[in-house]
């Protein structure tokens, strides 16, 4: 696979850099880019892909709406940024009963794209805190789990995809996988 330009969409999580490391030791050009950042400058550097951190507050996400709605990239939400992505769409997000950090046992429903090649099971680590409850109108359902029903979605026609778990920390089975599924995305949209 050739390199691309991936960013990282800095929304305060505290695995940001996590990310940006994970991502660079998959070979890809990567930078971490403040979610202030307008979506002009974004354009200006000429990405193959975004990719929209966790975060510890919808308050605090910037121009990620700009971004998710304007920019014609693929475009991967990782918990705060998969509930970004629900809410932009018209979606519904509140309270988990599952707050914290813990293994999650998902149920991977549709294998299409980022999920490729990860089911039908795979235990992953993330924080239910604040989840998604309802999925945008059309957005097409990837997987689930015992305590959240949208654990992850697609937009049903841009490369736009959310979940809700960490694939970035060494806790979640497949993550390095779910990064290159979502890179061949990015090949594959730069060359259309």
């Amino acid at each position: 696979m050739e390199e691309l330009k991936i960013l990282v969409i800095n929304n305060y999580g505290q695995f940001c850099h996590l990310i940006h490391r994970t991502v660079r030791d998959l070979d890809m050009d990567t930078k971490i880019v403040p979610n202030t950042t307008p979506v002009d400058e974004i354009l200006a550097m000429e990405p193959d892909g975004l990719v929209l951190s966790g975060g510890p507050s919808m308050e605090r996400v910037g121009f990620c709406g700009d971004y998710v709605k304007e920019i014609d990239l693929p475009i991967l939400g990782i918990c705060l940024g998969h509930q970004l992505i629900a809410l932009t769409f018209g979606g519904e997000t509140g309270s988990g009963e599952y707050g914290g950090y813990a293994d999650v046992d998902i149920e991977i429903l549709e294998e299409d794209d980022i999920l490729k090649g990860l089911g039908p099971k795979i235990t992953t680590w993330a924080s239910h805190a604040d989840e998604v409850t309802v999925m945008p109108e059309e957005f097409i359902h990837l997987a689930r789990s015992e305590i959240c029903e949208v654990e992850a979605m697609k937009h049903p026609k841009k490369p736009i995809y959310g979940v809700q778990w960490h694939p970035e920390v060494a806790h979640t089975e497949s993550g390095e996988a779910l990064f290159m599924n979502f890179f061949e995305v990015c090949e594959k949209h730069k060359k259309a």
